[in-house]
């Protein structure tokens, strides 16, 4: 079977969507639709089940995702330790916000660039809440994104960056903030900031009125910048923004908590030679 085939299949397992397994493995519906029909005639079981409550893992589908992933493992554990470390070569997953992609990553990475040219680099970016989910799922080898308190057991971190969370307004708006009368706030749908932000109007003894809710930190100084809130971002994300000219930081009382930004990988994978590289060349950069 085709490693390829493997990986959708293993998408697939984790998000039990065709919908956004076609979009993020960027292929489409009918092609998702039938390399699965594929799986299932060579395998000779159905795979999964769909039904008007949704998709679902059968039993020899779940005892052929245990293959596929040992399968997988397998594959990467021999085409990343056929040399010499020096020599390493396949391919690492990492997710990154586009932010940490313009802050973070050039530096974090050039001494894994430098060591092992042959790597090949697949890059993903998005909602930064979502990325410990693809690690977990599979989805990624390693990540850089915001890192909560207290981490699951499978994962190990590495701090790469702390950022102050701040609070902005449009330039223009020309409003402070007054506790009694607070303005509407432009707060992330989901994600650590989010909690943060939570965490910080309780302290405040702020109520808050939600004005909008996007996914991503950029997506939400874009509509700050267009008035219809006061935003919590993290700082680093402020300085990179392209709307930071239109945006005016306010004062806040009491202070917002501290971002940390980690590299963050499974536990497990640490034995696999190129998350060992990349945890190894990453230390002091």
């Amino acid at each position: 079977m085709e490693h390829r085939e493997l990986e959708l299949f293993l998408h697939l397992a984790g998000t039990l969507s065709f919908g956004r397994t076609s979009l993020e493995g960027h292929v489409s519906a009918a092609t998702l639709t039938r390399t699965i029909q594929r799986l299932e005639r060579r395998t000779g079981v159905k795979l999964f089940d769909r039904g008007p409550r949704g998709v679902a893992l059968t039993a020899d589908g779940q005892r052929f995702q245990a293959y596929a992933e040992q399968t997988l493992t397998l594959w990467a554990d021999f085409r990343a330790g056929g040399g010499e470390p020096a020599d390493l070569a396949g391919e690492l997953r990492l997710f990154a916000t586009v932010t940490a992609c313009q802050a973070l990553l050039p530096d974090l990475l050039a001494p894994v660039r430098a060591a092992h040219p042959q790597l090949r680099l697949d890059l993903r970016t998005g909602d930064a809440a979502t990325a410990l989910a693809r690690l977990d799922e599979g989805e990624v080898d390693a990540a850089v994104a915001g890192i909560p308190a207290r981490l699951p057991q499978t994962m190990i971190t590495r701090t790469v960056a702390v950022t102050d969370l701040v609070l902005v307004t449009a330039r223009d708006s020309g409003r402070p903030l007054d506790p009694d009368d607070p303005p509407p706030f432009v707060v992330p749908a989901r994600g650590l900031v989010r909690e943060a932000a939570f965490r910080w109007f309780r302290r405040a003894g702020i109520r808050p009125v939600i004005a909008a809710e996007p996914d991503g930190h950029e997506g939400l100084l874009a509509l700050v910048a267009l008035g219809y809130g006061t935003g919590i971002v993290p700082r680093l994300v402020l300085e990179r923004s392209t709307s930071a000219d239109r945006l005016a930081e306010v004062a806040a009382e009491p202070a917002l908590e501290s971002h940390t930004i980690g590299l963050c990988v499974r536990r497990a994978d640490l034995r696999r030679p190129l998350i060992a590289a990349l945890w190894s060349l990453t230390r002091t950069a």
